[in-house]
């Protein structure tokens, strides 16, 4: 195949059966294909999962008029994308910027493929910082009696830029059950993993008082049940008692960037499939 055929990624979703493989690949020589990469993964609930790289000379069309005829006979849930394509982004934001700055850094450097044309924010204390990145942040003040309207406005951002994601950056408010439910499963939230057992202010502190001997960060799905959703990455960093409150300030802030940006990085490849409350990751 030469290199200057098309990248494809698809993924597939469908019940456990024999001959998915051998099917799913027959569909894409049909389709002049040639797999680069193929991951698949059964649940002990006879659910089958896979995501597989194609490359191939001839358009999406044609491609999927191959799928069809194949998911029509599995029942199949799937989805066919370009490798590499930017997927389209919207960023909620508070004050705290370190997880912002490694998205907007990251999608800038190349490293992260994501385009994120718009920041809504309920302060405008990061407006300098997306300022920087080309990116511009709305500000709109988040009150009990403007709530609504604030969250009537990121479903009108989803549909004006066509958002596919939604990454919550250190996003200090609580989505309600109907943004919640009209973002399901494009929606990423990130906190810190001492939840639920350092709730409430300064967490780190918290810890610090206990000795706690391991943080983190953990990157979940957003859904109504707060910090409950399903994840996506979690990373730990081993401490011990010579640290300062400020120091595990900073250490978490680190763990929580590197585990937002991973998670972000895993969706916008196709490389995460819902499988009920868990999620089936493809490294």
């Amino acid at each position: 195949m030469s290199s200057s055929n098309q990248q494809w990624v698809i993924t597939l979703v469908c019940d456990d059966r024999p001959g998915i493989v051998h099917a799913v690949s027959g569909a894409v020589v049909s389709a002049h294909g040639n797999i680069t990469e193929l991951q698949q993964f059964s649940n002990t609930d006879g659910r089958f999962f896979m995501r597989l790289q194609v490359e191939s000379a001839v358009d999406r069309a044609e491609l999927e008029r191959a799928l069809d005829a194949l998911t029509d006979e599995l029942a199949a849930e799937w989805q066919l994308d370009e490798v590499g394509r930017p997927l389209r982004t919207l960023v909620l934001a508070s004050k705290a910027a370190h997880c912002l700055n490694d998205l907007l850094f990251r999608q800038r450097s190349g490293w992260l493929p994501v385009q994120i044309p718009l920041v809504l924010a309920n302060h405008p204390d990061l407006a300098e910082l997306t300022g920087f990145y080309g990116v511009p942040l709305e500000h709109h003040a988040v009150l009990p009696e403007t709530k609504a309207a604030f969250e009537q406005r990121v479903l009108e951002v989803v549909e004006e830029h066509q958002i596919e994601l939604v990454v919550l950056a250190r996003y200090m408010q609580i989505l309600s059950p109907e943004l919640c439910a009209a973002l399901a499963g494009r929606a990423i939230n990130i906190h810190h993993s001492f939840l639920p057992g350092f709730k409430g202010a300064n967490p780190y502190r918290q810890a610090h008082a206990r000795g706690v001997k391991l943080i983190g960060a953990t990157a979940h799905f957003v859904t109504s049940d707060l910090d409950e959703g399903p994840i996506i990455e979690q990373n730990v960093v081993r401490v011990d008692h010579t640290r300062s409150p400020a120091d595990l300030v900073a250490i978490g802030q680190d763990e929580e960037s590197r585990t937002l940006t991973q998670a972000v990085k895993l969706y916008a490849e196709r490389r995460v499939l819902l499988d009920g409350a868990r999620t089936i990751i493809f490294r």
